[in-house]
């Protein structure tokens, strides 16, 4: 009679298991994810009780608790959590006696990757000041507008990015911007040194700074969003303390060594990359900038054991010729998004034994997914567990207007499985959205309310998704005003606006489109000539050089007789999107952008080969 039990019991769990393998292949990875995430709240719990409360809090617990461990690899220099704990001390000091800083004060940061980059943004940290972010490839006028609209009436800048601002010199007095060089000379008596002041100032701990508030600001970081142009986001210390546990929640851990190739104004190599390394224990070897060339030999020399990666950077190895030491590193792990399933396949195939663990995530709000598993191309799962912890809907969209569909009532109407919808969150007192610097307007815009009920919000991301039966996740498109070209979002309004200050254009509609085997979307500008005016493509390219940085400019362009507008007299972008520049479906001229010639020239039948062929690379 046992022996029959027993044998009953064991088939049954035998038909469970074989269930569970058919219809929940991946519950025991949904799980274990969601036991890491568990694992990290407690974490993060725990340190609060400890008065842990921001960035800086954790780097003063890590250099206590793990001094002479190395954080920071950059060249031959080795920095330990002692040692950027202390420069960010001096930094701290110097910030708040020579230049002034007084808690809330918003200081922008224009500086290239290096150690001081990550030791000035702790001590302004630490005084409590937010610090924004501003990328290095802005152009003078772009500069002053992210000034103004952040706030900042300091800038920190790097001594190899002083052209930018010397260009800009009278205006940003004029806006009382003072600016402090992070080095030893300055080249005019407008702009102070700080190096000198932060090497004799004392490394100790500050002990009379302001209690952290979690609802508060910790950072502007520069973003596009879905409309308008580049906008301040701010981040909260709650966003900043979620996106550490990134790499956690890849697979990383303390002993791991992580490649941080991508500029640190991103968030991506900031806080998920930096505060990743933070909250484990871990170190990073950071780069001034990425180098396809040098990628293997700096993983070999520095026995990296995790990278970070947009899509385009994959692309970029792969487009190179083999080298030894691609078949010789410790890396098991690459940790990004973006990546492109066709380029995952040849990732995975050509460097065997990393793991790829591709990820989506947004600056405004903490909604994000991860692909913990090893299918090639989702950014993440929406089973019951994540469902738990992250609240999002995913809503259907009338094709024809981008709008979201409603029901006769009023109500929003979630997107089945199998179908593209708009991913939304909703927000409560842990998923915060806290705007956009002195842009209410933009920030408005980005709520939907009433959605599923009266009087809720929802924060409204701009991107499509799609889940499929599986519950996969599949990032499909970005809507509104912009798109994402070399691992950045480019605004259509910025560029349109700049296209439009040249005097032989009347009008111009900038869109991204698709290009074979390239990642994101290539930027392409409908634009109508003034009465009388032909283009000329030379003065265009000068043009561009001068105000908007490399991966903003239109590498296509489409001449029009007039533009085409909605009912509310909006530009119309969606059919412009799907034809491209395939020379079957355009009878307008299409031109291209050869950066060789510094010239936009004709795109003919063979050219149009070499580009979807990808002999063509630009």
């Amino acid at each position: 009679m046992l022996s029959l039990l027993l044998s009953s019991l064991l088939a049954l769990l035998l038909a469970l298991l074989l269930y569970q393998r058919n219809v929940y292949p991946y519950l025991w990875q949904d799980v274990s994810f969601y036991l890491r995430l568990r694992s990290f709240s407690r974490t993060v719990r725990s340190r609060m009780r400890s008065r842990v409360l921001s960035v800086p809090d954790l780097l003063e617990q890590q250099a206590s608790r793990i001094p002479d461990r190395t954080l920071v690899v950059f060249g031959e220099q080795c920095w330990s959590y002692r040692d950027v704990d202390r420069r960010s001390n001096r930094f701290a000091r110097v910030l708040r006696t020579e230049v002034g800083l007084q808690p809330g004060a918003v200081a922008a940061l224009l500086m290239s990757n290096e150690p001081d980059f990550l030791c000035a943004w702790f001590g302004l940290s630490k005084l409590r000041c937010p610090a924004a972010f501003l990328n290095t490839g802005l152009k003078p006028a772009a500069l002053l507008r992210s000034l103004q609209t952040c706030g900042a009436r300091t800038l920190l800048l790097g001594a190899d990015l002083l052209p930018v601002a010397l260009a800009v010199r009278r205006e940003l007095l004029q806006q009382e911007v003072c600016v402090w060089v992070v080095g030893h000379t300055a080249p005019c008596h407008d702009f102070h040194t700080l190096l000198d002041k932060v090497e004799t100032a004392s490394g100790e701990r500050l002990t009379d700074t302001p209690t952290v508030e979690l609802t508060s600001n910790f950072l502007y970081v520069f973003t596009s969003g879905t409309t308008g142009v580049s906008k301040a986001a701010r981040v909260g210390h709650l966003k900043a303390i979620g996106s550490m546990a990134f790499l956690q929640m890849c697979g990383a851990s303390c002993d791991d060594v992580v490649y941080i190739t991508l500029p640190l104004y991103h968030m991506s190599a900031s806080l998920l990359g930096v505060g990743g390394c933070l909250h484990l224990g871990a170190t990073c070897v950071l780069k001034k900038k990425f180098s396809a060339h040098h990628f293997w030999p700096d993983c070999v020399k520095h026995k990296v054991t995790v990278v970070q990666y947009v899509g385009e950077l994959c692309r970029y190895l792969l487009n190179q010729p083999p080298v030894p030491e691609e078949k010789c590193h410790r890396v098991r792990l690459a940790v990004g998004s973006g990546l492109r399933s066709d380029v995952w396949k040849k990732f995975v195939s050509r460097f065997d034994s990393i793991r790829v663990r591709e990820g989506y995530g947004l600056t405004e709000v903490g909604v994000g997914f991860l692909n913990y598993t090893d299918e090639i191309g989702p950014i993440g799962r929406a089973g019951f567990f994540n469902r738990r912890l992250m609240a999002f809907e995913l809503l259907q969209l009338d094709p024809k207007t981008l709008e979201v569909v409603r029901s006769p009532s009023g109500r929003c109407v979630k997107a089945e499985a199998g179908q593209d919808g708009l991913l939304v969150a909703p927000l409560s007192g842990t998923q915060q959205f806290l705007g956009y610097a002195g842009n209410q307007q933009q920030s408005d815009r980005k709520l939907l309310r009433d959605v599923f009920q009266a009087g809720d919000i929802y924060f409204n991301t701009g991107d499509l998704l799609l889940r499929d039966r599986r519950d996969f996740l599949y990032f499909r498109d970005r809507l509104g005003d912009t798109f994402r070209w070399r691992g950045e979002n480019v605004s259509t309004t910025e560029v349109s606006e700049v296209l439009g200050l040249l005097p032989f254009i009347q009008e111009a509609n900038v869109y991204g489109v698709l290009v074979p085997g390239c990642e994101g979307r290539a930027g392409m500008a409908a634009i109508v000539l003034k009465q009388n005016n032909t283009l000329d493509g030379e003065e265009l390219y000068r043009h561009l050089v001068e105000h908007l940085p490399a991966y903003a400019w239109p590498w296509f362009l489409r001449i029009q007789s007039s533009l085409e507008v909605t009912e509310t007299f909006k530009q119309q972008k969606v059919k412009l999107v799907e034809e491209g520049f395939n020379l079957q479906l355009v009878s307008d001229r299409l031109f291209f952008l050869d950066t060789s010639q510094k010239n936009f020239t004709l795109l003919t039948e063979a050219l149009y080969r070499d580009i979807v062929s990808g002999h063509l690379h630009f």
